[in-house]
């Protein structure tokens, strides 16, 4: 008579822990955070030139016939206490009498491999950057193209 009431036990308590394993498979297979998942604020900025050309195009006082224009690749910087991607941008543009204002220097930070911000650069930023030529932005807006 014990042996059964033991039995009669150990059956719910067994069926008990099989619910409760295939809960756990259950559960484990949701996904475990709601939202997107987090962007890595270090991917490479494959589409750098066009993301600056774009903002080139809507920021110079004058976008047409940019002269001396050149670029560098995005490299990783020290930016405060993150790593981010910056790109340098050097070009001769045009005031809005239409007179050449003489080369400056700009930098592009990029964050999760999109350009977050492009604005001039100080000397040090830029100084050891690997330029290269950037006809894009010499091409951008010829004589009347676009304003």
């Amino acid at each position: 008579m014990i042996a059964n009431a033991a039995r009669l036990c150990l059956i719910p308590a067994l069926l008990l822990m099989l619910a409760a394993c295939s809960s756990s498979s259950t559960l484990l297979k949701l996904p475990t955070s709601k939202g997107p998942p987090p962007v890595d604020p270090n991917l490479y900025p494959t589409d750098y030139k066009k993301e600056i050309l774009d903002t080139m195009k809507n920021t110079l006082e004058v976008n047409t016939n940019v002269r001396d224009a050149y670029i560098s690749a995005p490299v990783l910087t020290q930016v405060g206490t993150s790593q981010r991607y910056t790109a340098c941008v050097r070009s001769n543009s045009r005031d809005i009498e239409g007179s050449y204002i003489g080369p400056k220097d700009r930098i592009g930070y990029f964050y999760g491999g999109h350009l977050n911000q492009l604005v001039p650069a100080t000397g040090e930023q830029c100084a050891n950057a690997a330029y290269q030529p950037f006809p894009e932005l010499e091409h951008l807006c010829q004589a009347k193209e676009c304003k």
